[in-house]
């Protein structure tokens, strides 16, 4: 049998078949070449167009089925990872009334803010475990009062995640962690907060049905099956976001377990077992995918929205003739530090970590006769390495002790300079594994469906990497270096 695992990620779609009798991968592929745009028609505003989504996701499962490496046919079941936080509304056919307002977008800030204050601030920590910020429930509000026409004729608000499914199965669900990373989730009374909905003015009835993370979400549809070469039997099994499915993937269930990803955004994402909130909104909790009204798995999570983007801002604008490989290799040329030369990574929209506010992008310190493309670089990603590790530090002080780090080796990790920056100046250790959002997506599909017969089941055999400790050599450079880096955050905030 056959598991089946989508990656609907703001760059590509991702689609990866695994054996499910022991999870081992066969084949693995994206969708576009080119990565996908993001639409910016005002500035803060950050857009995709959802039937792209669908479109890329039948090419790259298309594409894998003409690897001839398995047999289609003999997929059992679909798992989806999806970019969090993202707005989908579909009116009463089923179609797309506007472009999704995604995960880094700003726009709703404000709305959030506000609601802050008129939903009741103790309320949104001890319920809603968050403030509704800039998240999905803000996005449509700013929908409400910007575009009424539109508002009018929403059938189904949901996230990427459970468009997809929909496109897939021609039924419509979604999840209480999808609902708590929309803010829409009341986490003491286990339902969809009527207080929000009523603040809001949203009727209950644009909520699709909500079911377990791991449950069928429906069975494909005949004609879907036919165009894409599949058995008529698949069901959707499995959908969560990506942090969420990250952190599953890598076998972070349990509290006190902590993963990360350096993909176009930078995440550390720790489990705790208790209803843990920031008082100050810097970071933010969700229900884990392995969350249940019996016992608390709350994903705390860290953003950083520029990560791999900045790492292609700088190959697009300045390294253009290099690949990521020989980037990393330049970036080795210069030393710890970067001849003094400071990046902050925060030109991707608001951050969370910055309630909300965005300092943007910058190089500091530049100095013409010292540094160069190597220097650029290696600050770059320095900046990027130090954003995680500033992260690190807020969520120990939510309680999560992070000591050892589990990664996919992908993106950002397979820079050695990131790494280690990132291990040396936030003094912990970091376990890269084989894996990644598709891949775990396809395991979820598994536990969904009924094979596996635990979460601890379905990842048992994820192979590691590679295993780094902080370097006693490195480690004082790194420290310095980040301490600078903090000093011009303090300036900025």
């Amino acid at each position: 049998m056959l598991l089946c695992g989508v990656d609907v990620g703001t760059s590509s779609i991702k689609v990866s078949v695994v054996d499910a009798a022991n999870q081992q991968l066969i084949y693995s592929t994206s969708f576009p070449e080119i990565e996908n745009e993001i639409s910016a028609p005002e500035i803060g505003f950050a857009e995709q167009d959802p039937t792209h989504w669908w479109y890329c996701v039948q090419q790259a499962i298309l594409k894998a089925n003409a690897s001839k490496l398995y047999d289609p046919k003999q997929i059992a079941a679909i798992g989806i990872s999806y970019q969090m936080h993202g707005l989908v509304v579909l009116d009463k056919l089923g179609e797309v009334l506007r472009p999704s307002i995604i995960w880094c977008d700003s726009r709703a800030v404000e709305i959030g803010n506000t609601a802050f204050d008129g939903i009741g601030k103790a309320y949104c920590e001890t319920n809603l475990l968050n403030s509704p910020g800039n998240f999905t429930a803000s996005k449509l509000a700013w929908v409400k009062a910007n575009q009424p026409d539109i508002f009018d004729q929403v059938k189904y608000v949901m996230l990427p995640g459970d468009f997809i499914a929909g496109r897939l199965t021609k039924t419509f669900t979604t999840t209480n962690s999808a609902l708590s990373e929309g803010v829409f989730w009341d986490f003491q009374t286990n339902t969809v907060s009527q207080k929000l909905m009523d603040y809001f003015g949203f009727d209950s009835s644009i909520i699709p049905t909500i079911q377990p993370v791991f449950s069928n979400h429906g069975q494909i549809d005949a004609d879907v099956a036919h165009d894409l070469g599949l058995n008529k039997e698949v069901k959707v099994t499995y959908k969560a976001g990506d942090q969420p499915n990250n952190a599953f993937s890598l076998g972070v269930l349990e509290p006190g377990e902590i993963a990360t990803t350096a993909g176009t955004s930078g995440v550390v994402y720790g489990v705790s077992d208790s209803l843990k909130y920031d008082s100050m909104n810097r970071v933010n909790s969700f229900a884990h995918v392995t969350h249940t009204d019996q016992a608390n798995r709350i994903g705390v999570l860290m953003c950083i929205n520029g990560t791999g983007i900045l790492n292609r801002w700088v190959r697009q604008n300045i390294t253009p003739e290099l690949s990521y490989v020989q980037m990393n290799e330049m970036a080795g040329q210069s030393p710890i530090g970067s001849k003094g030369l400071i990046c902050l990574p925060f030109g991707n929209g608001a951050e969370r970590i910055f309630q909300n506010r965005n300092i943007g992008a910058s190089f500091e310190n530049l100095d013409f006769n010292q540094h160069r493309k190597p220097e650029m670089i290696r600050a770059a990603q320095e900046g990027i390495a130090f954003s995680l590790a500033y992260g690190i530090e807020m969520l120990q002080a939510t309680g999560i002790e992070a000591r050892i780090l589990k990664a996919g080796y992908a993106n950002m990790y397979l820079s050695e300079i990131f790494t280690s920056t990132l291990i040396n100046s936030a003094n912990v250790a970091v376990d890269l594994l084989e894996s990644d959002g598709s891949f775990g997506a396809a395991l979820g599909a598994g536990l969904g469906l009924g094979y596996y017969a635990s979460a601890k089941e379905a990842v048992a055999n994820i192979k590691r990497i590679k295993y780094k400790e902080p370097d006693s050599s490195l480690t004082m450079a790194s420290q310095e270096a980040y301490n600078r880096w903090k000093d011009s955050i303090s300036q900025k905030l």
